[in-house]
């Protein structure tokens, strides 16, 4: 009795040595980029909690342009474009962000809220760019599932914000936002489904394209209107590893430019060319004057000026581990990932 019992122990303890050697997936060679800033830690410290940032340029002098950053446990923060803390906000339970100029020169910042695991929500805040400090403005019902990805649209010429939701549940919500006498309603509708759980999101109105990120599946392209829907960068273990995390626009001209997908399964980032995703190159950003960025989650782009730190526009990474500090985000330049993308092709 007791030999084939140790037999079957050293077979066993030889699988589990076998299974815990096996390499973790690395996508295609990824080029390589330095941060030039990157943000004080989030306050929530040995948690998974800042998550996803967004970007305010500021028209009259892009170098005073402000970043609103979510700390999932504590609330919204807004830093400068130094990485310093500007004003703090308490919001538990908030995850993804975006922003959005409204009418009377007003900025309004929407998070998805996930404190409902059974249903969505949207906490809605005022940012004042001179104090830059954010004013709750309002909480809107979304619908079942528990609140995950959010991003905005804004249809050129009109008063009204699109705001598309992407639950755990995998159901995209279309939510548009109006204000009244009372403050800010919603009407929301079923956009499309996904099979599984999404979180990405990024909408480009120029096209009427919604790009959604279904963690395990890849990038979908869906309609903002009809709702048909095409998968359009899958996760092939190449150019993204699971889990596909946060997505990013730069928009040139009446289609063009770039998406980016957080491919946070081997820490890395994927370009892709619009308007046909066509498959760019990999970048990851790497340890410099400042860390670098491992399980990214959100990500944020512009490619405009920002100013002399950012002349050419921005990207914006959550970093996942950053020891020995709590999680932050990360800032590199945009023109210098194009130009190794370049170089490494």
């Amino acid at each position: 009795m007791i030999r084939p019992f140790h037999g079957f122990a050293l077979l066993t303890l030889g699988i589990a040595a076998a299974c815990a050697t096996i390499p973790p997936i690395t996508g295609d060679p990824a080029v390589t980029v330095t941060a030039r800033a990157e943000t004080v830690p989030v306050g929530t410290s040995n948690e998974d909690a800042a998550d996803d940032p967004a970007i305010w340029r500021n028209p009259s002098d892009p170098a005073a342009s402000l970043i609103v950053g979510t700390d999932k446990k504590g609330g919204l923060y807004v830093y400068d474009l130094k990485g310093a803390q500007k004003s703090f906000m308490p919001a538990p339970g908030l995850n993804n962000v975006d922003l959005v100029e409204i009418e009377g020169g007003r900025i309004l910042v929407i998070a998805s809220d996930r404190s409902d695991p059974a249903a969505a929500h949207l906490f809605l805040a005022l940012l004042d760019p001179a104090s830059a400090s954010l004013t709750p403005a309002g909480r809107i019902a979304v619908g079942e599932g528990e609140g995950y990805g959010i991003c905005i649209a804004k249809p050129a010429g009109r008063d009204e914000v699109a705001v598309f939701s992407a639950p755990k549940n995998g159901v995209i919500y279309r939510t548009i936002i109006r204000q009244g006498r009372g403050g800010f309603a919603g009407t929301t509708t079923t956009l499309a489904k996904v099979a599984s759980q999404p979180e990405g999101c990024v909408a480009d109105p120029r096209t009427a394209t919604l790009y959604i990120g279904e963690e395990a599946a890849g990038i979908w392209a869906i309609d903002m209107n009809s709702g048909a829907k095409r998968l359009v960068a899958p996760v092939d273990n190449r150019m993204l590893v699971a889990d596909l995390e946060g997505l990013a626009l730069a928009p040139e001209g009446s289609n063009g430019g770039y998406l980016v997908g957080s491919s946070q399964g081997d820490n890395a980032y994927a370009v892709y060319r619009l308007p046909g995703v066509t498959p760019v190159g990999r970048f990851r950003i790497a340890a410099g004057a400042f860390g670098s960025t491992e399980e990214t989650d959100g990500i944020e782009l512009d490619p405009r000026n920002f100013g002399p730190d950012f002349p050419r526009g921005i990207f914006i990474a959550q970093d996942g581990i950053n020891p020995p500090q709590a999680q932050n985000f990360k800032y590199a330049r945009w023109d210098e990932i194009l130009a190794a993308l370049e170089a490494g092709q």
